[in-house]
Order: C-alpha cells, then structure tokens, then sequence
C-alpha cells in the first residue's frame, strides 16, 4: 500500500475541547474486546443507548456491521485482523475529536494492535472494556452459530478456537459477562465514567 506525499495536517478552526464545551461532556472511545459471544455488542448498545437518554452524543462502531462497508476488503488473516483494527481505531478517534462517545465491539484478539490504537490518543481518552467471559460461556450462547461452524472446520482462523486471544494485561474496566447482568454491567461502566469526569 502506497503512502501519501506532500500532504500537511490543517488544524481546525473548531477543537475537540470546544465540542466537548458545547456538548456539555468529555469524549472518548470505550473499546469493548472479548471473545465472540461474551456480549460486546449488547453492553456496547447498552451503554449507548443509556447515553442517548440522557441526551449525550454517541455513537457505535460494531464489528460485524463495520465489515459490511469500511472493511468489506479485508478477511480473517492475521494481517487483515491487524488493518480492520487499525482503520477502526482511526475513525474511533475521528469521533473523539467531534466531541462524541463511541463505543466500539470488536474481538480485536491481538495486545500489539489494541495498543496501536490506544496511542492514537490522548491520555484517558481511550478505555479499554475487557469483557471476560470463559470460553465455554461463549460457546454455550453462540448466538451466530460461529463456534459450532468452527468446530466443524467450516471457519478457519476463528478465535478461540484455532486461533488466540490475547486478553487485556491492565484493561481500564473488566467486565464479567458470566456473573454480570446487562444492567449492571452498564452501571459498572457509567461509574468508571462518572469518576473520570467524563460524563
């Protein structure tokens, strides 16, 4: 992939503490990982929707829907894995500069690239979700029938299975999907938000 030349950053008129002034609250991307069926996406639209009732910008990046359109190209290869995560972490920060919250529910298996992405941005800008839920949970709930197909041999490289996750050493919230019910695991995160003066 080429790189571009003779480009040079324009600083905007409008910056992400002015948005963040108008809004009336901080911006940041909670970035859920976890394994496939540990309830990414629900605790992900959960918090976004407790956010939207009480009036703040947010917004969701979710993994399955953002590889419909921004990431149709890429597969399932390490390397694809790796540019999927890359490209998500930057539009993640492109929200973050408009003032927003984003969560983002990707997999996003891999320590070296959640910490790519984490130094995109600034210090407490980027909070990294763990939501742990064991393996056999997840397999239990399979709620794509992903697992059973990789059992099968119908899925290579899926997570978990023929392929590793590496889970978060020092995430800034860890959620147990196992023990936790939806409401409360939101309450968990509101909290973390709350003593960060983000909301």
């Amino acid at each position: 992939m080429g790189k571009a030349t003779n480009i040079v950053w324009h600083k905007a008129a409008v910056t992400k503490q002015d948005r963040q002034l108008q809004n009336g609250h901080g911006s940041c991307v909670l970035w859920f990982t976890g394994l496939s069926g540990s309830g990414k996406s629900t605790l992900a639209n959960a918090v976004s929707a407790e956010l939207y009732r009480r009036g703040m910008n947010e917004y969701v990046l979710d993994g399955d829907n953002i590889r419909h359109g921004l990431n149709r190209d890429l597969g399932f290869s390490e390397a694809d894995r790796t540019e999927n995560i890359r490209r998500v972490g930057e539009v993640a920060k492109l929200f973050v500069d408009s003032g927003m919250i984003v969560a983002t529910a990707f997999i996003s298996p891999f320590r070296s690239d959640r910490d790519q992405v984490r130094a995109l941005f600034e210090e407490g800008d980027f909070i990294e979700v763990f939501v742990d839920c064991p393996l056999a949970e997840c397999e239990r709930r399979d709620p794509k029938q992903l697992y059973a197909k990789a059992r099968r041999g119908e899925i290579k490289d899926f997570t978990g299975i023929d392929s590793p996750y590496e889970p978060p050493v020092q995430p800034e919230i860890t959620i147990h999907t196992d023990l936790l019910s939806v409401e409360k695991a939101v309450e968990q995160i509101f909290a973390y938000l709350y003593r960060k003066n983000i909301i």
